[in-house]
Parts: C-alpha cells; sequence; structure tokens
C-alpha cells in the first residue's frame, strides 16, 4: 500500500518521440485502445504535447504523444522542436518510433541523440515490409542509431502487431507509486481542443496537398449541442481551398467530423485569413500550440 493507504501500481511517463510521420500518434491510439491523438498522412499533424492513458489493475501508464522533431524553418517549427524536447527530461521511458520500410536516415539520427540513455525503439510499419527486412532494420537501427543499451521492438501501429509485447515491457520499466489520472479517463485533452482537432484532420484529408501547414483551428463558442469552429488560413487564395467549390470541402470536413461527435452535435465552421499567423508567437500562444 502506497501513502494514505492508496494502492501502489507500476505507474509513470512514457514520451513517444520520433522525426514527423512515423506513426507516434497512431501508436498512442493503439496502445489506449482509442481515439485520443489525430492522424494523417502528412508531417507536423501533432502540434502539442497531449496525454494517453492505458489504465490495468496493475499498472498505470501515461502516454505522451509529441510533435515530430525537424529542422525548424518557422515559428510554429520551434515551437513544435521545443514542445517535443521539453518531454524527454519529464518522462521515465522515452520510446524512439523509427519505420521499418525506410532507412534509417539523418533525421532519426537528430532525435536518437538527444534522448536519454536507457530509451526504447519502436520499429514501426512492420506490416508494410518483408519479414527480413525487418531483421535487418533493426540490425541497422541497432547500429545506426547509437543508443546504448536501447532495447528494439518490431511493431505495427496500424494493425497491432507486437505492441502488447512493447507495452508489457514498458511496465516493468515503470516504479512503484499512485495513479495519475482516474479510472476510464484516457486523456487530459481539453474536448474543445480536441474538436478543433478533428476538424483539422480533416481539412488535411480534403484540403490540397499544399496547405496542411497553413491550417488552424480553434474552437470559439461551446454551448451544446451548438460548436462554432474557426478555421485560419494565411492567405486569401487558400480560403478558396478550404471552401471548396460551393462550400464542398467545409460540407464533407464538418459531416465526417460530425460522425465522431455524440448525436445531435450542430457543428459551425468559418474560414478566417490570418496572414502569417504561423510565423508570430504570440499567436501560435493563443491558438495553444
Amino acid at each position: 500500500m502506497g501513502v494514505s493507504g492508496f494502492e501502489e501500481v507500476r505507474s509513470g511517463f512514457v514520451a513517444i518521440v520520433g522525426r514527423p510521420n512515423v506513426g507516434k500518434s497512431t501508436l498512442l491510439n493503439r496502445i489506449v485502445g482509442q481515439k485520443v491523438a489525430i492522424t494523417a498522412s502528412v508531417p507536423h499533424t501533432t502540434r502539442t504535447r497531449l496525454r494517453g492513458v492505458l489504465d490495468r489493475p496493475d499498472a498505470q501508464l501515461v502516454f505522451v504523444d509529441t510533435p515530430g522533431i525537424h529542422k525548424p524553418k518557422t515559428a510554429l517549427g520551434q515551437r513544435l522542436n521545443e514542445t517535443a524536447a521539453e518531454s524527454f527530461a519529464d518522462v521515465d521511458v522515452c520510446v524512439l518510433v523509427v519505420e521499418a520500410n525506410a532507412a534509417i536516415g539523418r533525421g532519426d539520427r537528430f532525435v536518437a541523440d538527444r534522448l536519454p540513455t536507457g530509451s526504447v525503439v519502436a520499429v514501426n510499419k512492420i506490416d508494410r515490409a518483408s519479414r527480413s527486412a525487418v531483421l535487418e532494420h533493426l540490425t541497422a537501427a541497432a547500429s545506426g542509431l547509437g543508443l546504448e543499451d536501447a532495447e528494439y521492438f518490431p511493431v505495427s501501429a496500424r494493425t497491432g502487431d507486437g505492441v502488447d509485447a512493447l507495452v508489457e515491457y514498458l511496465v516493468t520499466r515503470m516504479p512503484l507509486g499512485p495513479r495519475y489520472f482516474p479510472p476510464g479517463m484516457v486523456t487530459d485533452v481539453p474536448e474543445a481542443f480536441f474538436v478543433a482537432e478533428l476538424v483539422r484532420e480533416q481539412l488535411i484529408r480534403f484540403a490540397e496537398e499544399e496547405l496542411p501547414h497553413s491550417i488552424a483551428c480553434r474552437v470559439t463558442e461551446w454551448e451544446w449541442p451548438r460548436i462554432r469552429c474557426e478555421i485560419l488560413v494565411e492567405r486569401e487564395s487558400q480560403k478558396g481551398i478550404v471552401i471548396g467549390r460551393g462550400g464542398s470541402v467545409l460540407k464533407a470536413v464538418g459531416t465526417a467530423v460530425r460522425e465522431q461527435l455524440p448525436p445531435g452535435a450542430y457543428l459551425e465552421l468559418f474560414v478566417k485569413v490570418e496572414k502569417g499567423w504561423q510565423r508570430h508567437p504570440e499567436l501560435i500562444e493563443r491558438l495553444g500550440y
């Protein structure tokens, strides 16, 4: 028994880190068993540090999803790197995610060089590579990342293969301690922020390729069941792309988001031009990044 009669379990914090678009958010969602982070096939989908909670009778692991670490070109990019790096010092274990279907590159090594000893490597996307290729990649990762004493786990965040073994190992790495979150709580992301993220996720999927980095979303009104979400773009030309011909893109986005909300939700979407928003730290701060 712990302090004040509370039962101690294996509990602690795990940071999921890596370069952009290696599947960190997909892995988080797979581990906690539901969607707590948006995903997309473009880099820098994750812009904030969010937590997903795995609560079991014997353990509670709090996973911290982080933005992909990269060479920044804007104030937003710099903020994303800072957010990710701040996570390293605040956790019990770091899990570096690399891809099984891509060679270990400078971006992977750049992240690995910043991790503490005792980190774990998850070689993701094994469903997209042959068994022999996965074995070769594990060997290459072990020699190319320079992480001493690291444990390596081949996984597929998409199918779930290998994820249980990774989780069981992480449980053994946790100290005895309290449960940090109450039963049934799977994330600390505010509901309004999550809805704004769902809107951004669908915009990334429906809008053209040059647009994702210039989109930001924020909920400006919440009077259930009415939700008003504002979509920020950087240029007038982008506004038309987001709206779509005859409002087609906004309509498709609204429909896709409502399907993920409780019945009866009424979602209003508005588009606003905020020139060069991702280059202004004060606006980035107001957006919650």
